[in-house]
């Protein structure tokens, strides 16, 4: 949905926080979070906080924040990724948050910083390709986005996709090479060309936007991690 995401009135506003938190592991990253949990969790004594770092992605770094071994209030910290701002428009993504915050569809947003965000730790199991086909998962999942989908996000406006302007994001940041040879040889013979990938991308243009599909927010990265499971709660 493209430019037209509008936050619902009376939804909690998110502090923005001028920190910047070191993407290196141990002290790094450790002091630039303790800085946003000086101003989230005041009353938490810095050397009894434990950080756990869940992922190390080459989208984002994922850091869990807790104290001792309490992990019932868990402060999730991500920085971005190098360059990832090329990829993701971020002032959308924090407005998405908040829409599905609002609509019961996200944790708590507690603020932005200069490279990143901290949100609410949501208690489950981060799924595996062999849960999502247990018809009793799969059948949730398909419940929450089918609630995703009837979200009116775009106050009165005629919402529009905008999946083709995003691909020709992707399209100019294409490499034509790559320094190393080994890495060359195997993105010259795995890869196709960028010819072929925009003839494709053309023919699913053409056919996709004759289907009449109602345009509607969409999640846009629904891999299994990012989807949790709470198993008590159903």
């Amino acid at each position: 949905m493209s430019n037209y995401i509008h936050v619902p009135p009376g939804s909690p506003e998110v502090p923005k926080l001028d920190i910047t938190v070191s993407e290196q592991e141990g002290p790094g990253y450790r002091q630039g979070a303790l800085q946003l949990l000086r101003r989230l969790r005041p009353h938490w004594r810095p050397e009894e906080v434990t950080l756990q770092l869940f992922t190390d992605g080459i989208t984002n770094k994922l850091i869990g924040c807790y104290v001792g071994d309490i992990t019932d209030d868990v402060v999730l910290v991500r920085i971005y990724g190098n360059k990832t701002e090329l990829l993701v428009d971020r002032d959308e993504e924090v407005k998405s948050f908040r829409v599905l915050q609002a609509h019961g569809c996200a944790p708590q947003l507690y603020c932005t910083f200069n490279n990143g965000l901290c949100y609410e730790f949501m208690q489950g199991e981060a799924l595996d390709p062999e849960h999502v086909c247990n018809p009793d998962i799969f059948r949730l999942i398909a419940r929450q986005l089918a609630k995703i989908h009837t979200i009116h996000a775009h106050n009165g406006w005629i919402p529009k996709s905008n999946l083709w302007l995003k691909m020709g994001k992707y399209f100019s940041l294409i490499p034509t090479e790559f320094a190393d040879e080994e890495v060359n040889k195997r993105f010259l013979s795995d890869i196709p060309s960028p010819q072929v990938l925009q003839e494709e991308m053309a023919w699913m243009k053409e056919r996709l936007s004759n289907l009449g599909s109602p345009v509607v927010l969409c999640h846009n990265d629904l891999l299994c991690k990012n989807i949790i499971y709470n198993k008590k709660r159903g």
